[in-house]
């Protein structure tokens, strides 16, 4: 997947600085595509270019003037042509699972650190997007919430990053008991 298509499905909120997206990938895009501002920044660029966003000017009295993105029509026909194509299925690519996989010829402490810190981040990232589900939900149920809410996609993706998020917890408190009790025989 293209940086751009993530950038063109954010900008369905309306438009937005590349402050604004940058901040909006950390804490909602981030369960599943992550992008530093410097790459945000060029993609807009390339984009504009490109014909799929067009931006206007905000002045400010005491600070830059800001730049704010929005999608063109031909931009929606490309985010509408990406949502129909079949997507490839996505591939892992985890330093930490390297690490665990040699775990036995390596610092079992060390990685039993690092995998207690994941758990950790883990943690505190899905306590976040459970904060953000209440705050989207607003007081209905989620049956409520999907069937009268204008956009449902924001908050489906929000529901895979905080089951992936979960998920992650449990693994690191099975992969910390495995260890801990190899290193109790020893």
């Amino acid at each position: 997947m293209a940086l751009r298509n993530a950038i063109m499905a954010a900008l369905l909120e309306g438009e937005a600085s590349g402050y604004d997206l940058a901040k909006e990938f950390d804490a909602s895009f981030a369960n599943f595509w992550m992008a530093t501002p410097q790459q945000l920044y060029r993609e807009l660029e390339r984009m504009e270019s490109d014909g799929l966003l067009c931006a206007r000017v905000v002045q400010q009295d005491r600070r830059p003037n800001k730049r704010l993105f929005s999608l063109t029509a031909q931009g929606r026909a490309a985010l509408h042509a990406f949502t129909a194509a079949a997507p490839r299925p996505g591939a892992m690519r985890e330093e930490l699972m390297v690490q665990v996989q040699a775990v036995d010829a390596g610092d079992p402490a060390a990685v039993r650190a690092a995998i207690d810190e994941r758990r950790q981040w883990a943690e505190a990232k899905a306590a976040r997007y459970d904060r953000l589900r209440v705050r989207l939900l607003d007081g209905r149920t989620e049956e409520e919430f999907l069937d009268q809410s204008d956009r449902v996609g924001p908050y489906l993706s929000l529901l895979r990053g905080l089951s992936f998020e979960r998920e992650n917890v449990r693994w690191a408190e099975h992969a910390i008991a495995a260890l801990d009790r190899r290193a109790s025989r020893v």
